[in-house]
């Protein structure tokens, strides 16, 4: 039934949702630190975005009883989008919740949807315009950040996961293979690498939510900063050059454990025949562009996510071949042909 309905036009991931323990400490490390800017915030939520964004925000952190990721939002082209998320996801035997414009701070109407990955998903199609910061260059603090860019997902099925976003209507960018599995898959809508990425694991969980900044001295600056504060611990992996995007990054953990991304370099994908570009599991390269190993933290951690209810998924083992044996990522390089 879904294969004759068209699916919602989405035009790019344009915000996440962090449920938090402590919404003093994550504001300290996301405001404070980080230098999100705060288009909103009450004694329950804080609304961020970057500099560059101009819709109400790309991050909604809120406290909660325990640490997760609630809704992924994407936005559509139209009002009609969202008639046409409804029927699509109803098709597919998904839960789905129509909410009232307001009910998510800063946009209009949304569609909630519980996906066929078991990730809680947002549809919305108008968002509020707060002023425009691209050249306060005079209030950037932090890392500088510009805006979201992706959401990077562990699922037990990578080639499910790929099937169901191409339905979608997401092109292929960039993916982990060899000739019998395909171990991770980056996506987009957005002319850029992608705007959701999957990487085999237990799932589902949000790996990481990636954001994108200008240049790569703030990915160093931040790195400088943090240092300087003995705050080192929150930084997990890098910074370094993934192989897969060609991306500038570090990973960071905010107090709750939530994954984030900061990074910069990545290219165009807007041509309509666009080559995929092809990783062998083999290739050392692949996670990391100067070989160096990936730590065990960053295969086993993520973020539980949450249902329609509000209450965490239950979360299914890898129903594939690892990529990796935990902690030992010492694959080399492939033959020569």
């Amino acid at each position: 039934m879904a294969d004759s309905l068209p699916p919602p036009d989405i035009v790019r991931s344009a915000y996440a949702t962090l449920v938090v323990t402590d919404l003093a400490e994550a504001r300290r490390f996301w405001v404070d630190l980080l230098g999100f800017v705060v288009t909103y915030e009450d004694s329950s939520a804080l609304y961020l975005r970057g500099y560059d964004e101009l819709t109400h925000h790309n991050l909604i952190v809120r406290s909660g009883p325990e640490a997760a990721a609630g809704a992924l939002g994407y936005r559509v082209r139209s009002d009609r989008d969202l008639a046409r998320a409804e029927a699509y996801y109803a098709a597919l035997g998904c839960r789905t919740a129509r909410l009232p414009a307001g009910t998510v701070r800063g946009v209009g109407e949304v569609v909630r949807v519980e996906d066929p990955l078991g990730c809680l998903v947002e549809f919305f199609a108008w968002s509020a315009h707060p002023e425009r910061l691209q050249q306060r260059y005079d209030l950037r603090r932090g890392a500088e950040v510009a805006r979201l860019d992706h959401f990077n997902i562990c699922v037990p099925d990578v080639p499910r996961a790929y099937e169901y976003y191409a339905g979608l209507g997401f092109g292929l960018s960039e993916t982990i293979e060899d000739d019998q599995t395909v171990y991770a898959a980056w996506m987009y809508r957005k002319q850029t690498v992608h705007d959701v990425a999957f990487t085999g694991g237990a799932g589902p969980r949000l790996h990481h939510l990636g954001f994108f900044a200008h240049e790569p001295h703030s990915v160093l600056r931040i790195c400088d900063i943090i240092g300087s504060l003995s705050l080192e611990s929150c930084i997990e992996r890098g910074p370094g050059r993934h192989g897969v995007s060609n991306a500038f990054y570090v990973y960071l953990r905010d107090p709750d454990g939530h994954r984030l991304e900061i990074y910069t370099s990545d290219y165009y994908t807007g041509d309509p025949d666009h080559p995929v570009l092809r990783w062998s599991v083999l290739d050392p390269r692949r996670r990391d562009f100067w070989g160096n190993a990936v730590i065990p933290s960053w295969y086993s951690e993520a973020s539980l996510v949450l249902d329609l209810d509000g209450k965490p998924q239950p979360v299914f083992e890898l129903a594939q071949t690892a990529e990796v044996t935990v902690g030992a990522d010492g694959f080399t390089a492939p033959p020569s042909e």
